[in-house]
C-alpha cells in the first residue's frame, strides 16, 4: 500500500478580520490544493467582535479541512498563536496571519525546504516598503536594541510566518511562560533553521490591529524576557554615582589639605543636583526590578496563556490534496 501523505497544520490567528477572511481563505486554498500533503487549517478566533465568528462557521461548513478555535476573549496575537500551535497536529505546522500579508504561495517552498531536512523555516521581509515610515523606524530600533542587549538573536524583519517540524514544535510547547515573544522563543530553541525572504503584499482589506500600544507591549515582553541588561544598567549607574561621590570627597579634602577651608562654601544647588540624580537612578533601578518582579508574580500564579470558549475540529483532517 502507498505510504500516507505527510500531514501539515496551518495556524491562523484572527481578530476582527471579517473583510479579509473570505478572500484570504480562497487564496490559501488555491495555494495548497495542488500540494501533495494532507492539510488541516486551524483558524483561531481571538475574541473578535465583528462577523468573523459567523464567517468561520460558514468556511468550516464548506471546507472539511478547517478547524475553528474560539478564545473566550481577546488574549492577544501571541496567545492566539500559542492556542493554535497547541492544537495543531501533523508532521509540519505553519503559522501565518490571515490578512494576506503573509503570501500563501510560499507554503510549497517552505514544505520543500522542510522535506530536505530543515526543521525550522523562518521568513523575512525582503524590503520594508509596505510599512509606514514610523513602523520602519520603530521596527529597526527594536531589532537593533533586542539583538544588542538580548541573549538570543532575533531575525530583523522577521514575522510569525514560519514552519516548524514536530520536534521544534514540541520544544516550543514545553516553554510555558506567560509573557510570550514567539520570535525570540523560536530562535532560542535552536534546531536546523533556514531563512526564506519574501515581499510583503498589501492587506486584503481592513486595517492592522497591531497598534502602538500592542507594539510597545510586545517590545516590553521581548526585552524583559530575553535580557537582564536593564538591571545591569541600573547597577552601572549606581557604580558611576559612587565614583562621582569619591571624586567629590577628594575635591573637598583638597581644601583642607591646602588650608583653604574658607573657600569651601556649601552649595545648595550642587547638593540638590546630586540628590536628584541619585534619586532618579534609584527610581529607574527600582522600576526595572519592579517589572521583573511583576513578570515573576504572573508566572508564579500559573494562569493559562489563553482560555478556549469552544473548539470545533476539522470534519476530515486527513483529506487528500484537491479534495474539498
Amino acid at each position: 500500500m502507498p505510504e500516507p501523505l505527510p500531514r501539515v497544520g496551518i495556524v491562523i490567528p484572527l481578530y476582527n478580520e471579517e473583510e479579509a477572511l473570505p478572500g484570504f481563505h480562497r487564496m490559501l486554498c488555491q495555494s495548497i490544493d495542488a500540494l501533495p500533503y494532507r492539510f488541516t487549517i486551524y483558524y483561531v478566533n481571538d475574541g473578535s467582535t465583528d462577523a468573523t465568528a459567523r464567517l468561520l462557521e460558514e468556511i468550516r461548513a464548506a471546507d472539511e479541512r478547517v478547524s475553528v478555535l474560539e478564545l473566550s476573549r481577546n488574549f492577544g496575537h501571541q496567545a492566539a498563536l500559542t492556542a493554535g500551535l497547541d492544537a495543531a497536529e501533523g508532521d509540519y505546522v505553519i503559522s501565518m496571519d490571515g490578512d494576506g500579508q503573509h503570501p500563501p504561495e510560499l507554503i510549497g517552498e517552505m514544505l520543500r525546504l522542510a522535506e530536505s531536512g530543515v526543521e525550522i523555516v523562518l521568513t523575512q521581509r525582503a524590503e520594508a516598503g509596505s510599512l509606514s515610515p514610523f513602523k520602519r523606524r520603530s521596527a529597526g530600533l527594536f531589532y537593533s536594541l533586542i539583538n544588542r542587549i538580548g541573549e538570543t538573536q532575533v531575525l530583523p524583519g522577521g514575522a510569525d510566518f514560519r514552519l516548524l517540524a514536530r520536534k521544534p514544535l514540541e520544544a516550543l510547547k514545553s516553554m510555558p511562560e506567560y509573557h510570550r515573544f514567539l520570535r525570540g522563543m523560536v530562535s532560542w530553541i535552536g534546531f536546523r533553521t533556514v531563512i526564506l525572504p519574501y515581499r510583503q503584499p498589501e492587506r486584503l482589506a481592513g486595517k492592522s490591529k497591531y497598534g502602538l500600544r500592542k507594539m510597545l507591549r510586545l517590545a516590553r515582553d521581548a526585552v524583559f524576557s530575553f535580557s537582564l541588561v536593564p538591571l545591569y544598567i541600573g547597577l552601572s549607574m549606581g557604580v558611576l554615582m559612587l565614583f562621582l561621590a569619591f571624586l567629590e570627597v577628594i575635591y573637598v579634602l583638597s581644601f583642607w589639605v591646602t588650608g583653604n577651608q574658607a573657600g569651601l562654601e556649601p552649595g545648595w544647588s550642587s547638593l540638590m543636583f546630586v540628590l536628584l540624580v541619585v534619586s532618579g537612578i534609584l527610581m529607574i533601578l527600582l522600576g526595572f526590578i519592579g517589572v521583573y518582579t511583576g513578570f515573576i508574580f504572573q508566572e508564579v500564579k500559573g494562569r493559562p496563556v489563553y482560555i478556549l470558549r469552544k473548539s470545533e475540529p476539522a470534519r476530515r483532517p486527513e483529506s487528500e490534496p484537491g479534495e474539498q
